[in-house]
């Protein structure tokens, strides 16, 4: 077996740096790129447990000392560098010491029978990344992000996303029209109209599986993915506010749908 590629870089001008600190700080860089950073150790563990290789790890010179026995081997390359370089590096208010650099996911192909949660122009990272946690955690297997959505891959949605975007078919960038390959009934989430969420799920109504539609985090689903929806679903909230943040709606959602698919089995 050939002993591992392990590079030793001191200077922050190193073309990998200069990559990295885009891919950490700019949402769209990875799709320049073509490569994608996982900063800290959980989320290279994650990408690691579901057979991601990643093309290049990174670790800062003490932590590579401490851990070489658990991390030496999992990337063709592996690159030491000080501390202080790899956290000029990180977006983060307290830097990781390791990550991965992988390729970025080729564009998965939409299953027409997945469940699915639709992404309609959601513009915060935590929102998406939280929206694909709760996805990966209630067995949803597909996330469609349309046009104006939130990059997927970027750092503050992987980072929300705790690791999920590993068990997930993620397709980004689409339109409407891509969503008539779905051949489940559509549910849209609405603040005012609709039946009560709690009501269709002691009824059975909730249909199973099914496609959720969440909307921006100000407008809401757009009227035309709206006219698409089976049926429009409303959350209680006896608490009387407005509406609620749409990560945790999205949570509720999906959740009320696994339940209802735990009770068939």
């Amino acid at each position: 077996m050939t002993s591992p590629d392990i590079t030793s870089i001191t200077s922050r001008d190193n073309p990998l740096l200069k990559d990295l600190r885009k891919l950490a700080q700019d949402p769209g860089a990875y799709r320049k790129l073509g490569r994608v950073w996982l900063e800290g150790d959980h989320l290279c563990r994650a990408a690691r447990e579901r057979g991601v290789r990643p093309a290049i790890a990174v670790f800062t010179e003490s932590f590579w000392q401490a851990r070489r026995h658990e991390w030496e081997g999992c990337a063709p390359k592996t690159v030491v560098l000080p501390d202080a370089l790899l956290h000029g590096v990180s977006g983060l208010e307290s830097p990781a010491p390791m990550g991965f650099v992988i390729g970025t996911p080729a564009p998965a192909e939409l299953r027409a029978d997945a469940a699915t949660v639709v992404l309609d122009r959601l513009q915060d990272a935590g929102n998406v990344g939280s929206i694909l946690r709760s996805a990966a955690a209630f067995g949803f297997q597909q996330v469609v992000a349309l046009k104006g959505t939130a990059a997927l891959w970027a750092p503050k949605v992987l980072r929300a996303g705790m690791g999920a975007h590993f068990g997930l078919r993620l397709i980004e960038g689409v339109t409407l029209d891509a969503l008539d390959a779905l051949r489940l009934p559509m549910l849209a989430t609405s603040s005012h109209d609709g039946q009560w969420l709690h009501e269709a799920q002691a009824n059975r109504s909730l249909p199973n599986p099914c496609a959720w539609l969440m909307g921006h985090e100000g407008q809401g689903v757009s009227p035309e993915l709206q006219r698409r929806a089976s049926k429009l679903i409303r959350i209680a909230q006896p608490g009387g506010e407005e509406s609620l943040n749409v990560a945790a709606a999205a949570a509720i959602c999906l959740h009320a749908s696994a339940a209802i698919g735990l009770a068939s089995q």
